[in-house]
């Protein structure tokens, strides 16, 4: 094997402790403590074993590097990239940060949920009226904490809460998180699916703002509702974390959507997936057929054409677990139609404007799928109040816009 002669580089180009790629002429030179050659060269006292590579062998060399098998992308290290690139800043990285710390600490907690005696109702009910279980208080605590430790969140507003609240520990930074802290909680003792929900705003004095109703909030209180008040359109970051066989936490920051698995081994969300695309169309819907008697002329017609198997053959497969993070992710992946309509009994549907049809939303459009009310798209939508409902059809972009042909 041919050795160089090449003068040998300046002490500031040199890093002993990793391969280095010198060139000289049209020739590469790959210099390594372990490699066999056949003589030495000697540098300032240390000895480094030198030898010859073609270009192409260079490459290679380069290529398998990057191909490692042991590389695995962290969240936070994704998160530290996403930052270096400007499409964040540093304080954005802390809030997200302290969110999926928050998720791990709800995973756990959901595991062992049974031994821990934390099933059943806690006792009290909500904002909405609904029973509360003990993990919904739990969950909305841990979410709570977490974001006011991390000093970079203004106002955090909970599906949990009567209204938002300014955090006091807030000293960088002044963002507002909307959460759901446990959606599908009511699966918790049956160990099904279950999930959090998050969307994080800037500050905005814009708001719709219905006086009359908040007269009896002080200050400090009605500024919450007027900055949290924000259509999903000004949405940063939205996500949601499902607590399932897998904790996966699914992430947008308006560049497409990245999924991570929690990996028990280490203790991280581990990048699995990037730049997820729901189908175009899909096979799959996910309502609650329960209430079929109580929808609209139009959604039994459009249910009833899904049915029907018509020239393939083969009608829609229904799918509805009744936790809106398991059944929305099944369908971005797989594509189809999840739908919680209005009906004679919800005039509005169940599901929030702020903490999940905006956020969700928010996601499936990054996707390359549809959010919409049956006639306008939610992200467009300007809340009027902080728990609004509104009915939600979301998936597949040409399931979606099929169902709004139905209900036009």
């Amino acid at each position: 094997m041919a050795v160089s002669t090449a003068t040998t580089p300046t002490t500031s180009s040199l890093s002993f402790s990793h391969l280095s790629f010198f060139q000289h002429k049209k020739t590469s030179f790959l210099c390594t403590k372990n490699s066999i050659v056949k003589r030495k060269c000697e540098h300032r006292g240390v000895h480094v074993k030198c030898m010859v590579l073609e270009k192409s062998s260079a490459a290679e060399a380069k290529k398998t590097k990057r191909q490692s098998v042991y590389t695995l992308q962290t969240l936070t290290s994704w998160l530290l990239k996403q930052e270096q690139d400007g499409i964040i800043d540093a304080e954005l990285t802390i809030v997200l940060s302290s969110i999926s710390m928050a998720c791990k600490q709800i995973a756990s907690l959901v595991q062992r949920a049974g031994i821990a005696k934390l099933t059943g109702v806690h006792g009290a009910v909500n904002t909405h009226g609904e029973d509360q279980k003990k993990l919904d208080v739990v969950s909305n605590e841990v979410f709570s904490n977490c974001l006011r430790a991390s000093g970079r969140t203004g106002i955090i507003a909970s599906e949990e809460e009567d209204v938002p609240v300014a955090v006091e520990e807030s000293y960088y930074g002044n963002y507002i998180v909307v959460f759901d802290p446990l959606d599908g909680s009511s699966n918790i003792d049956a160990a099904v699916s279950t999930g959090s929900i998050f969307g994080i705003y800037t500050p905005n004095d814009d708001c719709l703002l219905d006086l009359e109703d908040s007269t009896t909030l002080d200050t400090v209180e009605q500024r919450c509702i007027v900055n949290v008040c924000q259509p999903g359109n000004n949405l940063l970051a939205a996500g949601y974390c499902m607590y399932s066989s897998s904790v996966i936490f699914v992430l947008t920051l308006g560049n497409g959507v990245f999924s991570f698995t929690l990996d028990p081994m280490f203790g991280e969300f581990i990048l699995t997936q990037e730049n997820i695309q729901i189908p175009k169309a899909g096979k799959i819907y996910a309502f609650n057929e329960g209430n079929y008697q109580l929808w609209d002329d139009r959604l039994k017609k459009y249910i009833d054409h899904l049915k029907d198997p018509g020239p393939s053959g083969k009608p829609y497969s229904a799918r509805y677990i009744g936790s809106l993070v398991g059944d929305f992710h099944r369908i971005l992946l797989y594509g189809g139609i999840y739908g919680y309509p209005r009906n004679k009994k919800s005039r509005n549907g169940k599901l929030r404007l702020l903490y999940e049809c905006a956020p969700m939303s928010f996601i499936v459009e990054q996707a390359g799928g549809k959010g919409s009310d049956g006639q306008q798209r939610i992200l467009d939508m300007q809340p009027v109040e902080i728990h609004q409902r509104v009915p939600l059809y979301i998936g597949s972009r040409e399931e979606v816009e099929k169902l709004e042909k139905y209900l036009s």
